[in-house]
């Protein structure tokens, strides 16, 4: 069983792929694109589902996602006709790192896929090269609340405190213009969503093949969140804008 189809299953209840909930996301979404006729890029769009949240909410807003997941375009695809905002949205097939688009964005995010460029100032240097003047970027990462157990940094990765983390984007260059840190409900909600969902597909799909892997992964997982990382880990979306030039 992939991890894009285990990925899937587990979202199919919490279809925003990082721990905030639908008031968060429009808050954030409404902060970043104030005139509502903006150009917004998503890197690492998985299945659009912010862009289509902010397509939905702007009906004069473009917007363009890329991803390596094409089933996830086509989810995205499918769901943008739903909507009926299809002619105002654009998916590129291909790695984040490497989209060269001719226009600018008012607006470029990239929401809990830090990972995919090596870390949160790759990210925004990807971001940088795609940004209009006086645009800004909404990135989501995640950071140490308490100090961490040596197998939570080995699980999650070589996060710093959310202070730590600020002080590390002002010096890149950006000022925090807003920001939202996920609630302790927002991050149980997420996780007992993920691995409930994963689990009962397992339960509820006994005979597929994939059935009893689904389910072990579901245990494990939910067993690693409250044993190991619950009481220290947290998530922070910011929204930047580039610090003037003093030079």
């Amino acid at each position: 069983m992939n991890r894009e189809r285990i990925s899937d299953i587990a979202h199919a209840d919490h279809p925003i792929k990082s721990p905030l909930d639908d008031d968060s996301v429009r808050r954030l979404l409404e902060r970043a694109v104030p005139g509502g006729n903006e150009r917004v890029l998503d890197l690492g769009c998985g299945g659009g589902e912010w862009l289509l949240r902010a397509l939905a909410m702007h009906p004069h807003l473009e917007a363009e996602g890329v991803d390596v997941s094409e089933g996830a375009l086509s989810r995205a695809r499918r769901a943008a006709s739903d909507l009926g905002v299809q002619e105002r949205l654009t998916l590129h097939h291909q790695k984040a790192e490497d989209l060269r688009s001719s226009q600018s964005f008012d607006l470029v995010l990239s929401v809990g896929a830090t990972h995919a460029f090596g870390g949160l100032l790759p990210t925004l240097a990807a971001a940088r090269r795609h940004l209009a003047p006086g645009g800004c970027v909404l990135v989501g990462e995640g950071f140490w609340d308490r100090a961490p157990s040596q197998e939570a940094i080995e699980m999650l990765g070589d996060f710093t405190d959310l202070a730590s983390t600020v002080d590390r984007v002002v010096a890149d260059g950006w000022v925090p213009v807003d920001g939202h840190v996920s609630t302790r409900r927002e991050l149980d909600d997420y996780e007992w969503a993920c691995w409930g969902a994963l689990a009962a597909w397992a339960l509820d799909h006994p005979a597929d093949p994939d059935s009893a892997q689904a389910l072990r992964t579901a245990t494990t997982r939910r067993s690693e969140w409250l044993r190991v990382y619950r009481d220290t880990w947290g998530f922070v979306s910011l929204i930047l804008r580039r610090a003037p030039d003093r030079s």
